[in-house]
């Protein structure tokens, strides 16, 4: 039987498990997933300070344990984020915006060799940064 949190405690619960997974973890600022045809990368969902348990789900799959930085994503790592965040969508009182994002970018990705993903974590929003994917991630921030 697949795993379910369908209450906002056990969603909660499954959110400390991983963090205490990641030895020095520090939730990011802000952190997202983009995707990209060519050069420019759109982030279809930007998270300021809000959704922790995707942020720490993408940083156990990218291996990122605090700060900023960026990591490539391939298909698999990215099935491996979905993976780890289904359980979350049986909590009806939270929504779910990384996991519909983190579909929609794995359709584009299978659909088009030449797309590549991005997963992006600003660990201070006043810090100078020159890495392209975060100066699209905080362009894209609401």
């Amino acid at each position: 039987m697949t795993e379910r949190w369908s209450t906002p405690d056990e969603v909660r619960s499954a959110r400390e498990r991983m963090e205490a997974a990641i030895p020095g973890w520090t939730a990011p600022a802000a952190f997202g997933v983009g995707v990209s045809i060519w050069d420019d990368v759109d982030f279809p969902v930007v998270n300021v300070g809000t959704h922790q348990l995707a942020a720490v789900v993408l940083a156990t799959v990218c291996g990122h344990v605090s700060g900023s930085g960026s990591y490539p994503l391939e298909l698999a790592d990215l099935d491996q984020a979905i993976e780890l965040l289904t359980p979350a969508e049986a909590c009806e009182e939270f929504d779910h915006p990384n996991l519909i994002s983190w579909r929609r970018i794995r359709t584009l990705l299978v659909a088009d060799p030449r797309t590549r993903a991005v997963a992006a974590f600003c660990g201070d929003l006043d810090e100078p940064i020159s890495d392209p994917s975060l100066l699209r991630l905080r362009a894209a921030m609401p």
